[in-house]
């Protein structure tokens, strides 16, 4: 043990407490301005330090089965992504997803607690304890039970210090790999915006007069099988290209214009996520034939290589939101039928789409990059903590 920290149980130097929810959760959300915030996962940056402000709130009478916590005081993460640390700087009640650490002051600086509490030792045995359960969850006496070394108060302001000012310099290269993609993934839209900006001799016509689209395939859990046919999904599409590392097969009937040819643009139209709604992917020669299932869409055109390029671009996005939101949950046959295409003569789709094709490649070295930047500064913080921690 290093000399001058000592050794303990979190249960020994704070308070550890569940959260709860009234329910029906429901009926205790109010726009009124006596609630009492209600403090969710939702209300992170999942990158941030701190929780600041709630997006709703409870009635007062909401308290008698929640728990209340304050300014300064720790919320810990107990299910899905747990061991997440945020301090506080609100008050409010939480549910029961929530653990609140309290009364460490005397032990722990709020911000040396911070860093005790992302460190690669206390998030290992996070790890271990909560995969002790049948549903991987932390508890108060899991939490109560986990390992800390510290020092004194006056050696943990040194040591916040030195982090804080190390963890700036990390985040601001950070921050600059990410404004770097920024501006490069802008400059393909605008010259995506540019390249298909209509010119004379061009034609404006409706994606329906100029290409067609079907949903796929809709099959069951007693379909799936180990030596059917390949039914892509949402999963076989990464960076814009199809991927099979990742497969299902059935073995069900299929339609023949259920199969996918070489050429076809593959989409995702329906997602959990909105933002894999709309990706794409140009299908190349397989070794065997494959359908897709009913969460994708494929489209099927003579100018497929420009409209692959066309379905990148904001101008498309734009034509399939809905009303005045900026996210989509699906794209429906219906939707695409209305969506406007601007469509050059074939040699000069030629032109356009080698010049974003080697544009889009250099985007893509550049994102590959900025992995690289961001795992190596993630890297290089968790390197520091376990310095001082281990």
């Amino acid at each position: 043990m290093k000399e001058g920290w000592t050794y303990k149980k979190l249960g020994e130097i704070c308070r550890i407490e569940r959260g709860g929810s009234p329910r029906p959760i429901k009926a205790f959300i109010t726009n009124d301005t006596n609630g009492l915030n209600w403090i969710k996962i939702g209300d992170t940056d999942p990158q941030g330090k701190y929780i600041y402000s709630t997006k709703e709130k409870i009635r007062p009478e909401g308290l008698k089965k929640s728990r209340w916590v304050e300014e300064n005081e720790f919320l810990l993460s107990n299910s899905m992504s747990f061991g997440r640390p945020y301090v506080l700087k609100t008050n409010g009640c939480i549910h029961d997803g929530w653990l609140v650490l309290r009364d460490y002051q005397e032990s722990l600086n709020t911000d040396f607690f911070y860093y005790l509490l992302i460190s690669p030792t206390v998030q290992r045995q996070f790890k271990t304890k909560a995969q002790g359960s049948t549903v991987s969850n932390l508890n108060t006496d899991r939490v109560a039970g986990v390992n800390v070394l510290f020092p004194t108060i006056e050696k943990q302001l040194s040591i916040v210090a030195r982090l804080d000012a190390a963890f700036a310099h990390i985040d601001a290269l950070k921050a600059n790999a990410e404004k770097q993609l920024a501006e490069a993934r802008q400059l393909f839209q605008a010259e995506l915006a540019e390249c298909m900006r209509p010119k004379e001799g061009w034609e404006v016509k409706k994606l329906k007069e100029v290409a067609k689209y079907s949903i796929g395939l809709t099959y069951k859990p007693s379909d799936v099988c180990e030596n059917g046919t390949i039914v892509l999904r949402s999963s076989n599409i990464q960076e814009d290209k199809l991927d099979l590392a990742d497969i299902v097969r059935v073995s069900c009937p299929i339609k023949e214009s259920l199969y996918v040819e070489k050429g076809d643009i593959l989409m995702c139209s329906r997602n959990g996520s909105a933002r894999l709604v709309g990706k794409v992917a140009l299908i190349p020669k397989t070794e065997e034939r494959m359908t897709y299932g009913t969460f994708m869409m494929t489209i099927r055109s003579e100018f497929n290589l420009y409209l692959f390029n066309f379905f990148k671009s904001e101008d498309f996005r734009n034509q399939i939101k809905h009303g005045e939101a900026n996210m989509i949950n699906q794209i429906t046959r219906y939707m695409l039928d209305d969506v406007i295409v601007n469509i050059p003569p074939l040699s000069a789709q030629h032109s356009i789409v080698s010049r974003l094709d080697a544009l889009f490649a250099n985007i893509k070295k550049l994102e590959k990059l900025q992995q690289k930047t961001l795992a190596e500064c993630d890297a290089l913080k968790q390197a520091m903590l376990r310095e001082v921690f281990e």
